[in-house]
């Protein structure tokens, strides 16, 4: 009977920490891979009637903008939306799998899924892959318990608190709602807070852009806004510039020949019955 070389153990291990330690001592020139910054920001809040939740729209490569438009705010069920920062692959393919599993869920017990039961999902996955998924996620939703709003970090901790915010842009975000957020809020104080907090965002990170989309959900259902508000505008050109060919002396012109094989090509017809 064959036996596995190692024996199962319980707990974490640090193998690979003390492996890259003893790397970068050997090898000077070695670097080894960090986390990167996030590049978002994205809030929510509780109101007198349900959740609202909010996000930039900038989709960032490290110093390159990839995406202008980007939607961040991920359905999980009719009642339930999360926001996503991070690995946009990662917070993407994660809710899409928590979305799955919600409705599977609802359709074997036939009633509709807690926001209690999608948290839990996706921080024991989160916690199981210990933050190699980078997803920074924030999970509203109105279920039978009420209102509800949560946090999810990557390593698979969280908190349910009545506003949060995370990404690149959180400190300024996190900031206009400690100081302005109330409980009970109406839809229209509580929007309109959500919007000065992402824009605060957006104007103090620069990995955060774009215009602010939000989601109201309350007990009735969920209504998605997008590009509710355009804190950034284009930069618009004074002056139109038309320069007459020759203006610029070329200096030098260098032309350079490129070897081409001709490629003898046959064709064959295909009998067709």
């Amino acid at each position: 009977m064959l036996k596995t070389a190692l024996e199962p153990q319980g707990g974490f291990s640090f193998d690979n920490c003390q492996r890259n330690a003893s790397l970068e001592r050997v090898l000077p020139g070695l670097r080894i891979p960090h986390a990167r910054k996030t590049g978002t920001t994205i809030a929510g809040l509780l109101f007198r009637d349900g959740v609202i939740l909010g996000a930039d729209t900038r989709a960032t490569n490290d110093k390159v903008v990839a995406d202008k438009n980007c939607e961040k705010i991920h359905f999980i069920a009719p009642k339930i939306y999360c926001c996503g920062a991070g690995v946009a692959a990662d917070a993407e393919m994660t809710t899409r799998m928590a979305a799955s599993n919600m409705e599977l869920h609802a359709l074997s017990t036939g009633r509709e899924p807690r926001v209690a039961t999608v948290t839990r999902i996706l921080r024991q996955t989160l916690f199981r892959y210990q933050g190699h998924v980078g997803a920074s996620l924030v999970v509203g939703g109105v279920d039978v318990t009420g209102p509800q709003l949560y946090s999810v970090h990557p390593h698979g901790s969280y908190s349910r608190l009545p506003f949060t915010a995370l990404g690149s842009g959180q400190d300024a975000a996190l900031a206009v709602l400690e100081d302005r957020f109330q409980p009970n809020m109406p839809l229209e104080a509580a929007q309109g807070l959500l919007v000065e907090a992402i824009t605060a965002g957006i104007l103090g990170d620069l990995g955060s852009g774009g215009s602010v989309d939000a989601c109201v959900i309350t007990g009735t259902g969920a209504k998605l806004l997008r590009t509710l508000s355009s804190p950034t505008k284009p930069i618009e050109r004074p002056g139109q510039y038309h320069f007459a060919p020759g203006t610029t002396a070329v200096l030098s012109k260098t032309v350079m020949p490129l070897p081409l094989e001709l490629v003898e090509e046959t064709m064959q017809t295909m009998e067709v019955e």
